[in-house]
């Protein structure tokens, strides 16, 4: 599928001040009850790494980014974790795409300012929700972070969830590395994780 990239759009999104999280509150149903697909808009940013690939809601709310060669992938993350899913291109919230190039140029607490919504499973919520607390310009251990959310024998299980995030950079998986502080990998390829990391300050 061709993405078609539009301009962005103005207006903005209310921020709960508390949390940039909201949660799942459940597919629609049709007047026989039966789930019905979410409707989400699909828009592309071109960025130093390649172009990302950018999902949100009605709401305005980042549901996936992801990067324009791994779109297959980021469409099965979707269906997987919000069930049946339609995209059409349209462009994101102004204040999304300009946080997101303030991040790429260097201001990094950009980030911070984009509210996002994610689904899965409580376990996969759980790893997701602590991402963002890992601060630029560190890094932490698969171990670590289980130690951190309080299932340390679960790092196996972490790393799988770690994989399966659906929105990177902002949910930022790339800063978690193994123990003898390898990359170990990346779901958008280890040299966008080494790019990423070097560009928040962390010499790898």
């Amino acid at each position: 599928m061709k993405i078609m990239c539009g301009p962005p759009t103005g207006g903005g999104i209310r921020v709960d001040a508390s949390t940039r999280r909201v949660k799942n509150t459940g597919a629609c149903r049709d007047a026989q009850g039966m789930p019905m697909p979410e409707t989400f808009n699909l828009d592309c940013l071109p960025t130093p790494i390649g172009t990302a690939l950018l999902v949100t809601d009605a709401d305005g709310r980042l549901r996936a980014l992801d990067w324009e060669d791994y779109e297959p992938r980021m469409r099965q993350l979707l269906r997987l974790q919000c069930g049946a899913v339609k995209l059409h291109n349209a462009p994101a919230p102004r204040d999304l795409r300009t946080a997101l190039t303030g991040y790429f140029k260097g201001d990094l607490d950009r980030l911070g300012a984009i509210q996002w919504r994610v689904a899965g499973t409580p376990f996969q919520q759980k790893v997701w929700n602590a991402l963002p607390k890992i601060a630029a310009g560190t890094t932490l251990s698969y171990g670590a972070l289980a130690a951190m959310i309080g299932v340390p024998r679960a790092v196996r299980a972490l790393g799988h969830a770690n994989g399966s995030n659906p929105i990177s950079v902002v949910l930022p998986c790339h800063r978690l590395i193994g123990a003898d502080g390898s990359l170990v990998k990346y779901g958008g390829g280890i040299e966008r994780k080494r790019w990423l990391l070097r560009h928040e300050g962390v010499a790898v």
